[in-house]
């Protein structure tokens, strides 16, 4: 069985202002959205991530990685990847990174259909529900192993 089929999954989407936080059931099935960290600087949001995996318990942590849309690295990869090794360092948990292209366009295409006015998008929803699809898509891809 897969990590995610044995405890929870915390899924982060690292932006420049926020973080949108999602986790899994206990049985690594489905994402939901957590939360919405509001960036304060390395080490206290490194803290926090650490605490969010002590406090539910996670066991793996899956931080999507913001590649150009030709698969190539930018400064904002550069950024999250060094953010990711900080997270390593605090965190028992393994971390896995998934590529994140496009989850945020369809996490505000999400939040249009479901009728979400334009100003409770920008305070960070759309966050949460990129890191809930980073997140949904890591478990799909690993429930069978």
């Amino acid at each position: 069985m897969a990590e995610a089929a044995h405890g929870r999954v915390l899924g982060l989407d690292v932006g420049e202002r926020r973080i949108g936080i999602a986790m899994s059931d206990p049985l690594g099935l489905s994402a939901q959205p957590l939360q919405v960290l509001e960036r304060r600087g390395p080490v206290q949001d490194v803290r926090a991530i650490a605490a969010l995996v002590k406090a539910h318990e996670a066991r793996a942590v899956v931080v999507g990685v913001p590649y150009t849309l030709r698969g190539t690295e930018s400064e904002q990869t550069q950024r999250v990847l060094a953010f990711v090794e900080q997270v390593r360092a605090a965190v028992p948990a393994p971390i896995h990174l998934m590529d994140e292209r496009l989850t945020s366009v369809q996490g505000e295409r999400d939040l249009i259909a479901m009728g979400t006015r334009r100003e409770a998008r920008r305070k960070g929803r759309v966050d949460q529900v990129a890191a809930q699809l980073i997140l949904q898509t890591y478990l799909e891809m690993h429930r069978h192993d």
